[in-house]
């Protein structure tokens, strides 16, 4: 694929949403303050006591020596809706690429119904299959034989968590920039109020976009933006404890507390040069069923993306 090619695919838009239990705890420590101790000590005992999640599939030894170092991390963001169609499997998968040296984040979306080998199973099958047949340790597997990279982290987060979330902050603010009807609701163009049921149903819609499952991530995105704003509010930020607690129930993930300060402290500065990149391929029907092709030329191109 040509430079000229990957600069013309390469997306600009913030896919934020699947990332939201770390910005969130970030956000809101660094609002309150590290110096308020039961703040600090309950957000520890819910990061590390509910959030965490051992995975056989990644060698923390060497993921440790990588952060100490201040090396390349790649992390595997998963988002879960079990209220979709394909309810137990990852609606979303991105690997975010953290590259301290060049203070740059990179992430690369892979679409759902990429057809993949699973790893453990030797099935040929859509690529969030992984998750249903074997959780995070599968998706990591598959993931890494996919694309030919090492997965240091991962974080798993259900969309539900995301309702819990806006409930509990009261009401989110979203600017809406198409005009639809989903759940029972309207969803006028310009600035809309949400509670968790619509911001549910606001993220969910997918038929009636254009951009189908582009628009969806788009509006994902906005969801969380409007959650970091209003968490990172004084009247929020103080019930940080309340709300990692909520995260604690709907999120999993490999990293304890003292990984994420660490990431905190070493690689803050890699958002500062922030780009995306949705994996290209060509959509197809085998045996009645939908898959999105990546052909070995795109894969290479990616992985030497991840790798340089």
């Amino acid at each position: 694929m040509s430079q000229t090619r990957q600069r013309k695919n390469r997306k600009k838009k913030r896919n934020w949403w699947i990332l939201t239990p770390l910005i969130i705890v970030l956000v809101l420590i660094l609002t309150v303050g590290l110096y308020a101790a039961y703040i600090f000590f309950g957000v520890k005992n819910n990061v590390d006591g509910n959030m965490y999640e051992a995975v056989a599939s990644i060698d923390l030894n060497t993921t440790q020596k990588k952060l100490k170092e201040r090396e390349n991390l790649n992390i595997l963001l998963l988002g879960i809706d079990s209220e979709s169609a394909d309810s137990g499997r990852s609606d979303a998968l991105m690997v975010m690429t953290l590259k301290p040296e060049e203070d740059s984040m990179q992430l690369i979306s892979i679409p759902r119904d990429t057809r993949a080998t699973i790893a453990g199973r030797g099935t040929v099958e859509k690529i969030n299959h992984a998750y249903a047949h074997g959780g995070s340790d599968m998706s990591i597997q598959t993931v890494e034989d996919f694309l030919g990279i090492d997965i240091d982290y991962f974080v798993r987060i259900n969309m539900d968590g995301l309702a819990e979330l806006v409930n509990e902050l009261g009401t989110i603010t979203v600017n809406n920039e198409l005009d639809f009807e989903q759940g029972g609701y309207h969803f006028p163009v310009g600035a809309v109020q949400l509670d968790g049921d619509m911001a549910l149903s606001y993220v969910r819609m997918r038929k009636q976009d254009p951009a189908g499952d582009f628009g969806r991530t788009e509006r994902q995105r906005k969801v969380i933006e409007g959650i970091i704003n209003e968490g990172a509010t004084v009247a929020n930020a103080t019930r940080i404890v309340e709300l990692t607690d909520i995260l604690g129930q709907n999120m999993g993930t490999n990293m304890e507390f003292n990984d994420m300060l660490t990431l905190l402290q070493h690689y803050r500065h890699t958002r500062r040069a922030f780009e995306s990149y949705q994996m290209q391929g060509t959509g197809t029907t085998i045996d009645g069923v939908y898959y999105y092709l990546v052909d070995d030329e795109e894969i290479d191109n990616v992985r030497n993306m991840i790798e340089s």
